[in-house]
């Protein structure tokens, strides 16, 4: 009978960190380094052959030499000792990075499949591995959406490398297979930015390897597809070397099948950009396939939660549907628990007989949770398959923050969006002033006819762009999905809105002396002045906007991106008994660590860098029960 039951169950310092973007050349895996702050070089964290003590370790066999590079502790919390640049959060709205995503959404949607590395693949190994601890069960961690600033990724992977965790009463020992479930890293992947936002964090919190040998799968999500997969696949999917930290790194491909106890199983798909599946992971899997029967219980790993997004876009979840239809259920397998990134917050959705948890918290800014559907159907009845599973109903039983801490931090968006955003700031100021010195030379009409008309034309321009680049704002083009009314309607709104601040900020400057100094003193005096006070108001004005259209469930990723809230992490900590039974225990964290300190255990497995106030984890939910 199935069953799905819930039970309760040294002195003041900070990180130094270098801006986003700084980059690195890669070279020879034992030579890398990197250019420091003073101009010295920095140790690569992918150097897992470390000399100590002035000794080459290059003959030591693959086990010892982690574990060597791992004695080299940090004698200072400065990026010279740690081997890698603490990152500070990405910030999304910077126009710099705005231009760069917009590029690299375009270029994936225009050369996604000429860069798509699935098919070479089958030249890969086609393993499949086996998990078990000693007393026949296993503990396992999900982790994803973490390579971003490095107080909320350090917390979190600090936690995942503790001995043991006691949370709420339970007592949760350190996994011996952790799973990252996709966006190891951010803006986009690039061999520097996986060194300082992944690799060297983790590395940091677990840097040798503990008795229990923990093994690293990962799946990678759209940021890891930006380069093509071609640093995940180095990273992650080595012959040699194969150390992440105290982790071993297990896969062949950027997908990968694990038998865990009790004839249980962990699927971990690449369902990249919602595209169909390749037909070598397909064949891969039609292998694994041949393993399961009726009595197989399956965990599947996936890039987003298309569940939810299946919603508004009803072919989402087209092809993990046709995974499960056409590959596990001519086995008799049982999929029991769907699990993915890709939205930076903990939702569970319960169904008759599957669990679909959303568990994105691992280090990536906080994503909403007030305006999830408080139920789905899936498959959803519209999908344009021919040859659809049957449509069941899944309830919102879960989520983290809850719905009143959701809606809390949308409102700091007045706050917190010019403070984690001042490069956007700096552009909105720019074009106000640009826009109040068209406005303002129409207005005066101090010129003839033939002037005042070349004073319209930037004018003209300046309405076309600022009515333009508010309704694209309203739904850009990295969003997906069609344009309804209601995005139309905010968006022109939202352009209104700033042009009736320009008229606003136009009749101030027009009061003011500034404008009647002699040429070039009033854009002189605009630059110095006026700029920064409109961009401020209109930085505060974009926040109002984002504000009302997320209640119309328009822009809500960039209200909470925007303000790059750090807080409220969670990852998942599951446990496999013997006898079948899994435990599922949402661990959250409601205010990561700001400050570290020198870890004074200097035992090789001890983290480098310990909070100086302590970490609280509790659940966020009571532990999930599924029953064989």
């Amino acid at each position: 009978m199935t069953e799905c039951t819930a039970h309760p169950g040294g002195g003041p310092s900070r990180i130094p960190s270098a801006p986003a973007g700084a980059e690195g050349r890669p070279g020879d895996a034992r030579t890398r380094q990197r250019g420091g702050p003073d101009g010295t070089t920095l140790p690569r964290v992918t150097d897992d052959r470390t000399p100590v003590d002035g000794q080459d370790d290059v003959d030591r066999p693959d086990d010892e030499s982690a574990d060597a590079g791992a004695a080299r502790r940090p004698r200072g919390i400065d990026p010279l000792e740690l081997g890698f640049t603490p990152r500070k959060p990405v910030p999304w709205l910077a126009p710099l990075l705005l231009i760069s995503t917009g590029l690299r959404t375009l270029l994936a949607m225009l050369f996604g499949a000429y860069l798509d590395k699935r098919e070479l693949q089958n030249a890969f190994g086609d393993g499949i591995f086996r998990q078990v601890g000693p007393d026949g069960g296993l503990w396992l961690d999900y982790v994803a959406d973490l390579g971003d600033g490095f107080n909320a990724t350090y917390s979190v992977a600090y936690l995942l490398a503790q001995p043991e965790l006691e949370v709420d009463g339970h007592r949760l020992p350190r996994a011996r297979t952790l799973v990252m479930g996709g966006d190891q890293v951010y803006p986009s992947a690039s061999y520097a930015a996986y060194e300082d936002r992944c690799k060297g964090p983790y590395q940091a919190a677990l840097p040798g390897t503990p008795p229990e040998r923990p093994t690293l799968f990962a799946v990678p999500g759209n940021h890891d597809w930006y380069d093509g997969l071609t640093a995940f696949l180095r990273l992650f999917v080595r012959s040699r070397d194969r150390h992440f930290g105290g982790w071993g790194t297990g896969q062949s491909r950027s997908y990968f099948a694990v038998e865990l106890p009790a004839d249980w199983w962990l699927l971990g798909l690449d369902d990249q950009s919602g595209s169909y599946l390749d037909d070598p992971q397909l064949t891969y899997f039609d292998a694994v396939a041949r393993k399961l029967g009726p009595q197989s219980l399956v965990i599947i790993a996936v890039p987003a939660p298309t569940w939810v997004k299946a919603v508004d876009h009803p072919t989402a979840y087209d092809s993990i549907d046709y995974f499960v239809r056409t590959i596990v259920a001519p086995t008799g397998a049982r999929v029991r628990l769907l699990v993915s990134g890709d939205l930076h917050h903990y939702a569970r959705y319960a169904g008759p007989d599957r669990q679909l948890i959303t568990c994105g918290s691992g280090g990536a800014y906080l994503y909403p949770t007030h305006h999830l559907p408080e139920r789905i159907e899936v498959p959803p009845r519209d999908t344009l398959a021919r040859r659809a599973s049957r449509t069941r109903a899944y309830d919102l039983v879960a989520r983290y923050p809850d719905r009143a801490r959701s809606r809390r931090y949308g409102w700091g968006v007045f706050g917190r969006l010019p403070l984690r955003n001042p490069g956007f700031s700096t552009l909105l100021g720019t074009l106000h002033t640009l826009l109040m010195l068209a406005m303002a030379g129409v207005a005066a009409n101090r010129a003839g006819g033939t002037e005042q008309r070349l004073f319209s034309v930037p004018l003209v321009a300046m309405l076309v762009v600022t009515m333009l680049g508010a309704a694209v704002f309203a739904k850009p083009p990295s969003a997906g999905g069609k344009r309804h009314v209601r995005h139309w309607l905010l968006g022109v709104g939202h352009g209104l809105a700033h042009v009736a601040l320009a008229a606003a900020g136009t009749w101030a400057w027009l009061a003011l002396p500034f404008y009647h100094w002699s040429w070039p003193l009033p854009a002189a005096a605009a630059a110095v002045v006026y700029g920064p006070v409109i961009g401020f108001l209109a930085a505060e004005l974009v926040a109002a906007y984002l504000l009302v259209a997320g209640a119309f469930g328009v822009n809500l990723n960039e209200l909470f991106a925007g303000q790059g809230i750090e807080d409220s992490k969670a990852f998942l900590r599951m446990r496999i008994d013997p006898d079948g039974t899994l435990t599922i225990y949402p661990i959250a964290v409601d205010r990561v660590a700001r400050d570290w300190k020198l870890n004074p255990d200097t035992s090789p497995t001890a983290s480098w860098l310990a909070p100086k106030s302590p970490l609280a984890p509790r659940l966020a939910e009571p532990p999930i029960t599924l029953r064989p």
